[in-house]
């Protein structure tokens, strides 16, 4: 995201509404996923103003998906809509880089609606154990980044990756390996730094599942 807005010349600090696409969900006719927030947080405190009417969107949009990550997971519960239990096309989940950030999931448990850790970027190793007990879907990548000047990245080893992959297939949660970072990037000599190709993975890192409920319901409507 710093990256991204120095282009633009854009204030990474500044949170600002944006001007083309808040209430573009509402044009659009054809089921999407929709990610939200990909330069911000949509539970950032900048964001209170305008977050009842961007809810007001996603009621208003059923035939879309909305995914929500966060790193502010404490501020959920107490920001959710009315009657939220009542939405099904929001899914709501947590950014967890290490073992550091784990405690974010304990504010996932007992929400209505899909649930997910993005474990992007993967800095660290992390256990598969009960703590990911009720989770629906799970991410994995390796951080991008620069290996000069600003925003270096950093690196995420194979193994990492693989003991979450075959944690997540062990508990019945489907996976979604993203990329596998600048990192592996330099060191598998691949040619897509972004993951665009998946089958320049390795084995066992060709994952890419969604939640069944994405399935029954974009395959149907698309």
């Amino acid at each position: 995201m710093y990256r991204d807005k120095a282009i633009y010349g854009q204030s990474p600090t500044a949170v600002l509404r944006s001007k083309t696409m808040f209430k573009a969900p509402l044009k659009w006719n054809d089921s999407k996923l929709i990610f939200t927030c990909s330069w911000s947080d949509w539970f950032i405190e900048d964001a209170d103003r305008w977050r009842d009417e961007a809810w007001e969107t996603i009621k208003s949009t059923p035939h879309h998906t909305y995914q929500i990550l966060t790193k502010r997971p404490e501020r959920i519960k107490e920001h959710l809509p009315e009657r939220f239990d009542e939405l099904d096309n929001v899914w709501l989940g947590v950014s967890i880089e290490s073992e550091d950030q784990m405690g974010r999931l304990e504010y996932l448990k007992d929400l209505s609606s899909i649930t997910f850790a993005s474990f992007e970027p993967l800095l660290g190793p992390i256990k598969w154990d009960e703590r990911m007990d009720g989770l629906d879907w799970c991410i994995i990548g390796g951080e991008s980044g620069n290996d000069t000047g600003k925003y270096l990245y950093r690196k995420m080893e194979l193994d990492w990756a693989l003991h979450l992959i075959e944690g997540a297939k062990s508990s019945g949660v489907p996976c979604f390996v993203k990329q596998l970072g600048t990192y592996q990037y330099k060191q598998l000599s691949l040619k897509d730094r972004h993951g665009g190709n998946l089958e320049e993975f390795p084995e066992g890192f060709k994952v890419r599942e969604f939640p069944a409920v994405y399935y029954d319901k974009h395959l149907v409507m698309a």
